[in-house]
């Protein structure tokens, strides 16, 4: 299991709190990547926005300057993937992956309903 986080998000610190509880209830490992200081490559992005159940798009954050300064608004997938990689800021956060499959945790109840 791996967390994409940012310790300075409230929401990113929640999931991860869950995400640490259940790993230790289930035995399993938590790969925390604090995007920020280690930003995923390209390839790593194509395969995360391949395991969403959810479009691409809401991979991203809109509300960052670079969203607006780099004209994503109407980007395409491989622009926006791109982007991301170029500006880590916009990744979504919090993304929790596991068994292949990964959700953007951005509620408890979200990731609660992900992890079972």
């Amino acid at each position: 299991m791996q967390i994409y986080h940012n310790p300075r998000c409230s929401k990113s610190r929640t999931a991860l709190e869950q995400a640490e509880a259940f790993a230790e209830k289930q035995g399993e490992s938590l790969e925390v990547i604090e995007y920020l200081k280690t930003p995923p490559t390209l390839a790593a992005l194509k395969t995360l926005a391949q395991q969403l159940d959810t479009p691409l798009r809401s991979l991203v954050r809109e509300n960052e300057d670079e969203y607006a300064q780099l004209n994503l608004a109407t980007a395409s997938d491989d622009a926006l993937l791109k982007a991301i990689a170029e500006h880590p800021k916009l990744l979504q956060r919090p993304v929790l992956v596991r068994d292949g499959k990964a959700t953007i945790g951005r509620s408890p109840e979200a990731l609660d309903a992900f992890l079972k």
